[in-house]
């Protein structure tokens, strides 16, 4: 794939070392520069609160209390995905298209490199030999939401499955003609995010039931290919978090407070 990223409105901004401006936080590589406040500027404050859960496989619920934290207001990109690993893994093409065909373990070693980039502690510690990972809780670098994180952040104040009519806020099957779409085009939620519904499913960090499917990990929010009852706030589902990689499952950066 022929990748070349410039002007890119989403999540990264990209200028050749002819035009670079004189800004102390940039982080140059191969002749491109990563602006890490804007990046940041696309990190969205979700406020303090609690999301009751529930799992109807298991018939159970369960109450989460929710820490302020930081999320993007859009799915990693391909552009910040390529500027970041210098690879791109994704079956369609564009810059502002969301990154997909990726594993959790790609996932979690994206943000691991955005925190070295961004001179901050990564908050997964893993390895390769035996595929044995651990989360710093305390680290200030980037990370996947928690389910429970994600669900509240989608919900945004809401009560209900969605919160908005679908085709206002989601790519699905009726309306996505076969492909992912470019992030920020649908309606965001009260807390200003785009796509939490459609387009991509996104990993979350936690495991989803370990007795049954060992480290399996949870994936959230419906896909480009999906009928109208995938893309609902409340789906819970879950694959391998190494070898699972499908073109309608992407990931979003969260971070601490």
């Amino acid at each position: 794939m022929n990748c070349l990223f410039t002007n890119i409105n989403f999540g990264l901004l990209v200028i050749f070392n002819n035009d670079k401006p004189q800004v102390n936080t940039m982080i140059q590589e191969n002749n491109e520069i990563l602006d890490i406040n804007f990046l940041n500027a696309q990190l969205v404050t979700i406020p303090n609160g609690e999301i009751t859960l529930r799992d109807d496989r298991l018939k159970q619920i369960w109450t989460v209390e929710i820490k302020s934290f930081l999320l993007s207001k859009y799915a990693v990109t391909q552009a910040l995905y390529f500027q970041v690993m210098q690879v791109c893994p994704s079956t369609f093409s564009g810059n502002n298209l969301p990154v997909e065909t990726i594993s959790w373990r790609d996932a979690i070693g994206f943000c691991n490199q955005l925190s070295s980039i961004s001179d901050l502690n990564p908050c997964y510690i893993f390895n390769l030999d035996t595929d044995d990972y651990q989360f710093d809780n305390l680290a200030n670098g980037y990370r996947l939401a928690t389910e429970a994180e994600w669900e509240y952040a989608c919900k945004a104040g809401t009560q209900g499955i969605r919160y908005a009519d679908l085709d206002e806020i989601a790519w699905y099957k009726n309306n996505a003609n076969g492909s992912t779409h470019p992030v920020g085009l649908k309606a965001p939620n009260a807390f200003g995010l785009y796509d939490m519904l459609g387009n991509v499913w996104e990993w979350c960090s936690d495991i989803y039931d370990e007795t049954v499917y060992g480290s399996y990990r949870i994936i959230r929010g419906g896909g480009w290919c999906d009928e109208e009852r995938g893309c609902m706030a409340t789906n819970r589902r879950r694959s391998h978090p190494k070898s699972f990689k499908i073109d309608d499952l992407g990931f979003r950066i969260a971070k601490n407070l």
